[in-house]
C-alpha cells in the first residue's frame, strides 16, 4: 500500500479541489427514466435536487449529474433533451449546495451549457473519444474534466472488451486520452482519470483493473473510480470459468448490489484511489471512513 498522492485540482471561478488526505465521495444523480439504479426515480428536477441536497448532508464531497442512460445496450439521447433534464438541476443545486457539481456527458454542447448553469467539472465516459470538441469546451471554460476509459458505444462495447493485458492496455489509452487533452489546452493539473469499471470490460477484466487499480498512479492524476451497483458485483464464481469469475449469470438486481459495492469500495481507497462515485452515499461513507482510517495506520518499510 503507497502513500497516496495529493492534487490540488483548480475549479472555475478560483475554486480548487483538494484531493488525496481523504478519499472523497462523488454522489450520483441520474435523471433518466431508465437509470439502471433506480429505474428513473430521479426524473423530476424538484426530485433530484432534493436528493443531491440529501446525498450532500449524507456526506458527498461532488454531485455528478447525468441525464443519459450508458449502461451497456441503453439508447443515446440527444444534445436538446440531454440539456433540458439536467440543467434545471443543475442550476436549482448550485442555489443550495456548496460542494462541486459534475456534469456527466460526452457532448460538447451540453457541458458548456452545464457548466455556464453552475456545473464545475466534466464527467466524460468516452474519454474524448465520441466528441473531441469537449476539449476545447473544457478547456475555454477552464473546468476540471474526468476522462473515463472505454471502447465502442454503449450498444458494443462487451464486442470490444478483448485484451491481453487490460490493466496495460488501459494505462496506454487513458495515456492517449490525456495527451489529447493537453494537446487541445487542458491544463494536466485539470484532468482526472477513471479506469472505467463495468465498460468494455467483462467481469474478470474489471476485477482485475479494481485489484490493480494502485497502476493508475503512473498517470501522475487523481483516480476516480465507479464500482458502485455495476453487473459485475452480481456474477456469481463458477466453477472452472476463467479467473473464477462467470461470463454471465446477473443473479442481483442493481439496488441489491451495495454490499458488493461496499467490498468494491473498500478495496479502491484501500488501492488509493482519491475519488468513488457511488449511489448509496450514507453506507458507503461508512465504507469509506474505515478505509481510510486503515490507510492512515499502514506502515510503509
Amino acid at each position: 500500500m503507497q502513500p497516496r498522492r495529493r492534487f490540488t485540482v483548480p475549479l472555475p471561478g478560483g475554486r480548487t479541489l483538494a484531493l488525496g488526505e481523504r478519499t472523497l465521495i462523488m454522489g450520483v444523480i441520474n435523471v433518466t427514466p431508465d437509470s439502471f439504479s433506480d429505474g428513473g426515480a430521479l426524473f423530476d428536477p424538484a426530485a433530484a435536487i432534493d436528493a443531491g441536497v440529501r446525498l450532500v448532508e449524507e456526506g458527498a464531497g461532488i454531485l455528478d449529474v447525468g441525464g443519459e442512460s450508458t449502461r451497456p445496450g441503453a439508447s443515446t439521447v440527444d444534445g436538446a433533451e440531454e440539456r433540458r433534464r439536467v440543467l434545471p438541476v443543475i442550476e436549482g443545486l448550485a442555489a443550495r449546495v456548496s460542494v462541486p457539481i459534475s456534469i456527466d456527458t460526452y457532448k460538447a454542447s451540453t457541458a458548456d451549457a452545464a457548466l455556464a448553469a453552475g456545473a464545475t467539472i466534466v464527467n466524460d465516459i468516452s474519454g474524448l473519444r465520441y466528441e473531441p470538441e469537449l476539449a476545447d469546451v473544457a478547456a475555454r471554460r477552464g473546468t476540471a474534466i474526468i476522462l473515463m476509459h472505454t471502447r465502442g458505444r454503449s450498444k458494443d462495447m462487451y464486442q470490444q472488451a478483448i485484451y491481453g493485458d487490460v490493466v496495460a492496455e488501459v494505462l496506454d489509452e487513458l495515456r492517449e486520452s490525456i495527451s489529447f487533452a493537453t494537446g487541445s489546452g487542458v491544463a494536466k493539473t485539470r484532468i482526472l482519470i477513471d479506469p472505467g469499471l463495468g465498460f468494455a470490460k467483462e467481469a474478470a477484466h474489471s476485477y482485475e483493473v479494481l485489484a490493480r487499480l494502485d497502476e493508475f498512479g503512473e498517470l501522475g492524476c487523481p483516480i476516480v473510480a465507479g464500482p458502485s451497483r455495476k453487473s459485475f458485483l452480481a456474477r456469481a464464481p463458477r466453477g472452472n470459468a476463467p479467473g473464477g469469475i462467470a461470463a454471465s449469470g446477473n443473479t442481483l438486481p442493481a439496488s441489491a448490489r451495495d454490499w458488493a459495492t461496499a467490498a468494491a469500495v473498500a478495496s479502491a481507497v484501500l488501492s488509493g484511489v482519491h475519488i468513488v462515485r457511488v449511489h448509496a452515499v450514507e453506507e458507503m461513507r461508512q465504507v469509506v471512513r474505515v478505509a481510510d482510517e486503515i490507510r492512515r495506520y499502514h506502515r510503509v518499510d
